[in-house]
């Protein structure tokens, strides 16, 4: 068994999010693996682009409040010891809501390729603000 702590905090890169978020590679693919799983802060108002992944992601909300949409579904406010479960290749975005901090893990398997995702256009601020409803 290997330990190892987590990498250093990164800055998401900007044209993956509008506002700042931070991340924390706490899982790598490595060997026969390929799972992935970061620790995500999104500060107020922060939020991904519209992106998919090629075999889907769970989310875990740990701390704060966030949002979360899937394209032509409702903006779901979600809350810590929430869970998301993304279908493969469904477009959606997640980040935290417009007066609060939020954290969440994000768990995914990577493609063979190396694919993690594949990033759409960013999210506007009327879908942004769309009226939420319970996750």
């Amino acid at each position: 068994m290997h330990v190892s702590p987590p990498a250093s905090t990164a800055a998401a890169p900007p044209e993956w999010i509008t506002g700042d978020a931070w991340a924390d590679e706490l899982a790598a693919p490595e060997g026969p693996s390929r799972l992935r799983v970061d620790t995500v802060r999104f500060a107020p108002g922060a939020r991904t682009v519209w992106h998919r992944h090629p075999f889907g992601q769970v989310l875990i909300v740990t701390d704060g409040t966030g949002l979360v949409q899937r394209r032509g579904g409702p903006v779901r406010t979600i809350r810590p010891g929430d869970v998301v479960r993304i279908a493969a290749d469904e477009w959606h975005w997640h980040g935290a809501s417009p007066g609060a901090f939020m954290t969440h893990l994000a768990v995914q398997e990577v493609a063979e390729d190396g694919t993690e995702a594949e990033r759409g256009g960013a999210v506007t601020d009327a879908e942004y603000r769309a009226p939420t409803t319970s996750a």
